[in-house]
């Protein structure tokens, strides 16, 4: 009986040692584990874009535009975050880079005692697992810097934004700052903001059809084609069977499109403040104080003050 039982201690040692071989092998070809954790579409943005930015950062052959983006983001945290600064974290691609070089100086030390306010979920997940210290505009309602990335930048500073799904936020937060620092690769500057991206509108869910006919009917967006949002909200566009795009906010968003340029930027975007139902728009003017422009050949150039005048007139 003792020999039975130490030949069956013996057999279980063996299948112990081959599962955990087997166990070791499979780790090599298991799929890594995503950036970030899986979130609602239907109550946050997509994470994957973050995702896909944090796996092209981690990679030798990034695009020309995302190394651009790469090098305006780290350009404007190292020209205008100081330690004990609160600062503003944007979102989208390029801002990703912004979050991601704080997060490098925070880890090193050459940054301290900062806060950061996130302008969205995904940005707040990125910050968090950068272990950026982070607050709201309860908290504190001056900041020092916000950075963030546009859709578009005309020849007055002007932006589009919102493609990411994240306006509202974007705008309270860096309304709030004393300097306001735009970040962006040379494919985003026009002459005039319309034609080259859509313009997001937040509008509430609450009869949205009909404040969608109301924003197409205004005289300052003449020539403007109107549509909601569907699918992902960070997708900027219109999913065929999907519903509504739904924001952190829980609103949703009408993107306006134009074949020529806005006729009078500031009056579209009183127009649109002043409508029932719209939260706001993705305007913003008159908040720009540098646009730091990266290019495909590795340089930045830097608009606005402390710049150069506009180039691209």
């Amino acid at each position: 009986r003792l020999r039975e039982s130490t030949d069956a201690t013996r057999r279980m040692r063996t299948a112990v040692v081959a599962l955990c071989c087997l166990a070791g092998a499979s780790a090599f070809t298991a799929p890594a584990p995503s950036l970030f954790r899986a979130a609602s579409a239907a109550s946050v943005p997509s994470l994957r874009h973050g995702a896909a930015a944090g796996a092209r950062m981690m990679a030798d052959d990034m695009s020309p535009t995302d190394k651009a983006k790469q090098l305006a983001g780290y350009k404007a945290v190292d020209d205008h975050v100081e330690s004990g600064m609160t600062v503003g974290l944007g979102t989208g691609s390029t801002a990703y880079f912004a979050v991601e070089r704080v997060g490098q100086k925070l880890k090193s030390g050459e940054l301290k005692d900062i806060m950061c306010i996130p302008t969205s979920e995904r940005t707040r997940e990125q910050a968090e697992s950068l272990d950026i210290p982070l607050c709201t505009l309860n908290e504190r309602s001056n900041l020092d810097v916000a950075i963030d990335g546009a859709d578009a930048v005309d020849p007055d500073y002007a932006l589009v934004k919102g493609g990411g799904g994240a306006l509202l936020r974007e705008k309270m937060v860096e309304v709030m700052a004393k300097k306001f620092i735009c970040i962006v690769d040379d494919s985003k500057l026009v002459d005039g903001l319309g034609p080259s991206f859509a313009l997001p509108v937040e509008i509430t869910p609450f009869c949205s059809e009909h404040t969608l006919r109301t924003i197409a009917a205004l005289p300052e967006l003449k020539g403007g084609e109107a549509v909601i949002r569907t699918g992902d909200c960070s997708n900027n566009a219109v999913e065929e069977g999907k519903p509504p795009a739904v924001t952190d906010n829980g609103n949703y968003i009408v993107d306006v499109s134009f074949k020529s340029n806005i006729k009078d930027v500031n009056a579209a975007a009183k127009a649109l403040k002043e409508t029932v139902g719209v939260v706001d728009h993705g305007l913003f003017v008159d908040m720009t104080h540098q646009v730091i422009v990266a290019t495909k050949e590795g340089k930045c150039r830097v608009a606005g003050k402390g710049g150069e005048d506009c180039w691209w007139k």
